[in-house]
């Protein structure tokens, strides 16, 4: 197998061929030329330093090189300009090459590509911990720390466990491990939702009943605190039952016995009491909305999960292990760049370790096997931009006719209608409401109110192109283009 690092490209112009390989030799860079028709005779065990995609002569030939390209998501892809391919979707567009050719634009674009190849994604050995201590207790922050200590602290007593954090930052799973690590991990752990059953079953859903306590009863049943018998009950969001039960409820903690709906036999029971709750009890215990008595009843041990924004250092580990807990349920395993990484690490995640796992699931959908950059990730958590290239131009070739046209056609292209920035607000540009007898000068008013809206939307998102391009309705890079033509800074 040749291990020699080569550039592949790919173009039906005989001419621009010969140009390209020039270039290429010039700044000391091996290549192999090949028309679209021959793509099958490239060996692609080959080191690959990246691929230029140039014209292709037929539209069968559009296609075989479109399905070919999509296989080969190891080899980082320039798009030489004037090639009309759909790439923003492809994991290894790394950008464009404008004509014609230079040499600090190619240069920064080898330069690009070599990066690229150098990202492995994250690939971060699992830290030393007990099997079960899994997802998202994972980490190495202070917090998340501190949690695995008070677990480790805990599971050696009966002591009744209040977990207390914001929705998505694993109650359940610090539930699961006291409840593992304890003496009673033979026995079953029983959750129950109490923000999740109508207040007139839980009882019965709690604590059983007899056949024929009320209508539908038509056999005896036995409710979650019999069901955990030498385990653990944890009663999830234990903040939204309602005042009746917690009476209810008080009163078998501190008894330790119980009737079932219905019945007059007392059962006793053996269960540990772990609950947890998103809501503020002390703030609810003042409007009367929580009984004090049962909240100390509880809270004997209390655990507080950190929020995954304030354990953002912790994000490539739990990355890495959503990501390998999915490829065990069949999924195919995706790798992120260093940049998306540390693109993710800047969002605020209000859903917390929920919300990333969903973002991680959504990732290997959408990517199976690949490499995810910031520019895949979705608008809200892009808080970078793929590099982007500064061809240099000539201002000397282009006629007045020619920058008139293109002011003109570039506005249009990005569907801003003069109707619809007549009826805008008012703002720092001067837009006549009617024609005036002298007329105007349409290229300079288009451009001014162009040039305002693209300085609006990279205020709005803080410089980030992908987004402010969004906002506008248009495909990034034409965004850098309109930037490029106006000389405008991120």
């Amino acid at each position: 197998m040749h291990t020699a690092t080569k550039v592949l490209v790919i173009e039906d112009d005989r001419q621009l061929q010969r140009d390209i390989q020039t270039i290429l030799h010039f700044v000391g860079e091996e290549c192999q030329v090949v028309a679209s028709q021959d793509l099958n005779q490239v060996d692609f065990s080959t080191v690959w330093t990246g691929c230029i995609l140039g014209n292709c002569s037929t539209s069968a030939d559009y296609a075989t090189v479109v399905g070919t390209i999509q296989t080969q998501s190891h080899i980082p892809l320039l798009v030489l300009g004037g090639a009309e391919y759909e790439v923003d979707s492809l994991t290894h567009y790394v950008g464009d090459l404008e004509l014609p050719l230079n040499y600090p634009q190619l240069s920064d674009a080898l330069r690009h590509c070599k990066e690229f190849l150098g990202r492995k994604g994250i690939q971060i050995p699992s830290a030393t911990r007990k099997n079960t201590l899994f997802r998202s207790l994972v980490g190495q922050s202070q917090g998340i720390q501190s949690v695995r200590h008070l677990i480790e602290q805990v599971s050696g007593s009966d002591a009744s466990v209040l977990i207390l954090g914001e929705s998505g930052t694993g109650k359940e799973v610090v539930a699961r491990n006291v409840h593992y690590h304890s003496s009673r991990q033979k026995g079953p752990f029983v959750p129950v939702n109490c923000g999740a059953i109508p207040p007139d079953l839980l009882e019965s859903e709690l604590f059983g009943h007899e056949k024929g306590a009320f209508t539908g009863a038509i056999t005896s049943r036995k409710g979650r605190f019999e069901l955990a018998e030498g385990g653990t009950l944890f009663l999830d969001e234990i903040g939204d039952m309602p005042m009746p039960m917690q009476v209810k409820l008080l009163r078998v903690i501190q008894e330790r016995s119980f009737e079932r709906v219905g019945g007059n036999q007392t059962i006793k029971v053996n269960v540990r009491i772990v609950a947890a709750t998103h809501r503020d009890l002390d703030s609810m215990i003042q409007k009367e909305t929580f009984r004090e008595d049962l909240y100390y009843r509880l809270n004997v041990f209390p655990i507080e999960m950190p929020s995954l924004k304030e354990r953002k250092e912790d994000i490539p580990l739990l990355l890495q292990e959503l990501i390998t807990r999915l490829e065990a349920e069949g999924g195919q395993p995706v790798c992120f760049t260093p940049r998306a990484v540390n693109s993710l690490m800047e969002h605020h995640w209000p859903g917390n370790v929920r919300e990333l796992a969903n973002l991680v699931e959504r990732m290997i959908i959408l990517y199976p096997g690949s490499l995810v950059d910031v520019n895949h990730l979705p608008t809200k958590y892009r808080y970078s931009d793929i590099p982007e290239f500064q061809p240099e131009y000539n201002d000397d070739i282009t006629s007045i006719e020619d920058q008139e046209r293109d002011a003109l056609s570039n506005i249009f292209a990005g569907n801003i209608a003069l109707d619809e920035m007549l009826e805008q607000e008012p703002t720092n540009f001067d837009m006549p409401s009617s024609l005036p007898p002298e007329g105007v000068n349409l290229k300079e008013l288009l451009a001014d109110a162009e040039v305002n809206l693209i300085n609006q939307a990279l205020e709005a998102h803080n410089g980030v192109v992908a987004r402010a391009a969004d906002m506008l309705g248009m495909r990034r890079t034409t965004l850098v283009e309109k930037m490029r033509k106006y000389n405008l800074q991120r």
